[in-house]
């Protein structure tokens, strides 16, 4: 399906792109400490989006989930291929994605399509150690932050909603802040309520 905006609405998202500028979020905790391998997503002037032909991957190696942190967005297919010579029960009973693929070598013929924002824990009713998150978000502009809690993005001038989540939050619930870009961009610090 084509999506076709009308002339102004093209432009304005033209010119939107043309005045980009480098932007560095630095995601704290609570306690002041940078957050690695926290999510932050992006809803440019508060405008969110859904998708329907990206794909990606959760798979499973050496036991483990890979990655065991995966952002998508919203409508994203997300297939599950085994990797390993064991079979896995990939489950999950979070609110935006209940899911429940039986044991199963090789990759299952059909994705699962993460149609609701939010946070889905996942596990393998075989092996407990096994966990990952999937974060799934109402944007096509994200990060994991770095070692340091840095995410960097090139964003117009403006306020801009961001969407984050860790997990060593108590919540599953994706926080929302408020993103101010300077126009000649920067480095901005936002911190995570719980």
């Amino acid at each position: 399906m084509l999506l076709r905006l009308p002339t102004s609405a093209a432009l304005a998202l033209a010119a939107s792109a043309a005045q980009a500028v480098p932007v560095t979020v630095q995601l704290h905790g609570p306690d002041g400490q940078p957050l690695a391998d926290a999510v932050v997503a992006v809803e440019v002037k508060g405008h969110a989006g859904k998708t329907t032909t990206a794909k990606a991957e959760m798979a499973q190696r050496d036991r483990q989930f890979a990655p065991q942190l995966l952002v998508v967005q919203t409508g994203t297919a997300v297939s599950f291929p085994n990797f390993d010579i064991v079979r896995h029960h990939v489950y999950s009973f979070s609110p935006i994605k209940v899911l429940d693929i039986k044991l199963y070598s090789g990759t299952p013929t059909k994705p699962e399509v993460f149609d609701k924002p939010g946070v889905a824990a996942l596990g393998c009713n075989i092996h407990d150690r096994m966990s990952a998150h999937i974060v799934v978000v109402d944007t096509p502009t994200f990060a994991k932050t770095d070692d340091k809690g840095q995410a960097s993005f090139d964003l117009p001038p403006g306020e801009h909603v961001v969407r984050a989540w860790h997990a060593g939050q108590k919540s599953p619930m994706l926080q929302s802040l408020k993103l101010d870009v300077a126009a000649a961009g920067g480095t901005s610090v936002l911190t995570l309520a719980e």
